[in-house]
């Protein structure tokens, strides 16, 4: 008897290589996933904008990062002693303004330059909702602890939804290599404070925009990782005790998931032995002497040595 519904994610007929770069973008699971691909030392680069949520803000950071527009102290606002960009996590803000900006365009020049070479993007959509700062009438990616009373929170519509998939598309498309496929996920986190009938409303305005847009495409694919942690894990004990975020456990699940689909053996084998090594590079003896852990530590750097002859990027 079967007491649970497996959720898969179809197989692509399309491999992820040792050497392909993968960009991601979007909500928290997205950096969850992009810390596994590095933890394999697979090439990528997460969120030159900060953990973003909405498709709204995505595309807006799609297109700075396409047109490598950098931001301008004008576009910046000043709050509780912080200059901030409204367009980013609050991991960019800092007291100074020059500060502020460098790691802003930095991570513009970065993005630019990584999207160019792209083999792969992910884009982890996680909420419908979007906030509107009142003072200047401006959509936002994140209201960095700015009081309540400064923004206006709505949900966005279909078009606004479907027109900003469509955006990012456009840009991707332009910017990355000519075979890149792009791989649309809705976060499996709840947002359990805009309420738990709305979360499903602002998950399901998602998913039905994503397939609206990109049916027909052969390079944009949808993967089900809601569907598998709402589904597959039905049961809490996948759940951190905030009851919102995915366990290690429920996430390196899901990798795996992907990972069947979209790996080439080679990756595969590539990643399995990087993750062991990675393991074993955490082991610290308290006498660096001892034979038996000089001996542990010639055997893992004739494995890393081993690895690092498979690619030509560096790691380790």
């Amino acid at each position: 008897m079967k007491f649970r519904t497996e959720v898969d994610i179809e197989e692509s007929n399309k491999k992820i290589g040792v050497e392909d770069k993968i960009f991601s973008i979007g909500s928290c699971f997205a950096s969850e996933m992009s810390e596994l691909f590095r933890q394999g030392q697979l090439q990528t680069v997460n969120n030159p904008f900060g953990t973003i949520f909405n498709p709204f803000s995505i595309s807006n950071s799609i297109r700075r990062l396409h047109d490598s527009e950098f931001y301008e102290e004008e576009e910046l606002i000043t709050f509780d002693e912080e200059f901030i960009s409204l367009d980013h996590h609050t991991s960019f803000d800092t007291r100074y303004v020059h500060q502020t900006l460098d790691k802003i365009n930095g991570k513009i020049t970065e993005g630019n330059q990584f999207l160019q070479e792209s083999n792969w993007v992910i884009i982890t959509y996680g909420t419908s909702f979007i906030y509107e700062f009142s003072p200047k009438k401006k959509l936002v990616a994140n209201c960095h602890r700015i009081p309540q009373k400064f923004f206006e929170k709505r949900l966005l519509t279909s078009q606004e939804l479907t027109d900003a998939i469509y955006d990012t598309v456009l840009n991707l498309k332009d910017i990355c290599k000519e075979e890149v496929r792009i791989l649309f996920t809705v976060s499996p986190v709840r947002h359990t404070k805009d309420g738990m009938i709305e979360n499903q409303l602002s998950k399901s305005k998602l998913i039905t925009a994503i397939h609206e847009m990109t049916e027909g495409l052969d390079y944009c694919h949808y993967l089900p990782i809601y569907e598998i942690m709402m589904d597959d894990l039905r049961d809490y004990r996948f759940y951190k005790e905030d009851m919102i975020h995915p366990t290690e456990q429920a996430v390196n699940y899901i990798f795996e998931k992907f990972g069947n689909a979209y790996f080439s053996e080679e990756t595969k084998d590539f990643i399995k032995e990087n993750f062991k090594i990675s393991k074993a590079l955490e082991h610290r003896s308290s006498d660096e002497k001892d034979p038996k852990y000089i001996q542990f530590r010639e055997k893992l750097n004739e494995r890393i040595e081993n690895q690092r002859n498979k690619v030509k990027h560096t790691i380790f």
